[in-house]
C-alpha cells in the first residue's frame, strides 16, 4: 500500500509545484496588463493565451472591474490558495495515512 501512498503524494507536490507556477503567470500577466504591452509580443501572447481561460469565466460572473481595476486575477489568486491549502494538504494527509506512517 505504501506505492499508492507514495503516488498520491507525488501527485499533491507536482500538484502544488504547478498551481504555484500558475500563480506566478497570473501576478506577471496582471502586472504586464498595467503598462499597456505590445500585443504581437511572443510573451504577452503566450501569458494572454494561459490566463485568459481562467479569468474570462470570473469576468463574466462578477463583472470583474472595481472601478479602473480588474480584479479577476486576485480572485484566481484566492482560489489558487484555497485549493493549495484544502485539497494539496488533504491530498498529503491522506497519502501519509495510506502509507501508514505518521502524520508530517
Amino acid at each position: 500500500m505504501f506505492i499508492f501512498g507514495n503516488l498520491v503524494l507525488a501527485m499533491a507536490k507536482v500538484l502544488d509545484i504547478v498551481l504555484d507556477v500558475y500563480k506566478w503567470i497570473i501576478i506577471i500577466s496582471a502586472i504586464i496588463s498595467w503598462v499597456n504591452p505590445d500585443p504581437y509580443n511572443p510573451i504577452v501572447r503566450f501569458l494572454y493565451s494561459v490566463t485568459e481561460p481562467a479569468l474570462r469565466p470570473i469576468r463574466r460572473v462578477i463583472g470583474g472591474r472595481l472601478g479602473p481595476i480588474d480584479i479577476s486575477p486576485l480572485v484566481v489568486i484566492l482560489a489558487i490558495i484555497f485549493i493549495q491549502k484544502f485539497l494539496i494538504s488533504s491530498l498529503m494527509e491522506l497519502g501519509y495515512k495510506i502509507k501508514g506512517g505518521a502524520l508530517i
